[in-house]
């Protein structure tokens, strides 16, 4: 009986331990509404990770397209990603993209480090992350949402 007893207490502890972990599930941070983005929701996609600031003139015409872009992809598996250049967070972050006209994510967190990109010097800069989580191309200056499919495409042929 004892061992018995002894079984079903390890098998509580194993299954409290699973669900501890199952709810530490790893994110990269929180959007600029505060929700936080969850690795499984990047992972196996193509990212456009694009770094914009207020300041910025090009930024500003570039926004456009990347919404476009967002819409036009959504169901290829591809996710545009913003990031601010002045590291805006909470209430300061949410209020320069309304500004600005972003719907598409932006993340308070820089994935720099994350994708391996090189430091953004230069504004605008995107960079095309594979569906394997490695930099593929960086952009610099103003994109377009034709020129962004055309290189997505391109990239996804060589494979």
């Amino acid at each position: 009986m004892a061992m018995h007893f002894q079984a079903i207490i390890r098998a509580v502890a194993v299954l409290g331990i699973g669900l501890i972990l199952a709810g530490c599930a790893e994110d990269i941070g929180v959007d600029q509404y505060g929700r936080k983005v969850a690795v499984e929701r990047l992972e196996g996609q193509w990212l456009v990770i694009n770094y914009w600031a207020q300041w910025c003139a090009p930024c500003r015409t570039e926004i456009p397209e990347l919404n476009a872009l967002e819409k036009q992809l959504k169901e290829q598996s591809v996710q545009v990603l913003g990031v601010n250049f002045d590291a805006l967070q909470g209430e300061k972050l949410s209020k320069a993209a309304q500004d600005m006209g972003i719907t598409f994510t932006v993340l308070a967190q820089d994935p720099a480090e994350r994708y391996q990109l090189p430091r953004a010097e230069v504004l605008p800069v995107t960079y095309i992350v594979d569906d394997q989580g490695r930099m593929r191309e960086r952009l610099l200056g103003e994109q377009t949402a034709a020129g962004l499919t055309a290189r997505l495409a391109a990239l996804k042929a060589e494979g």
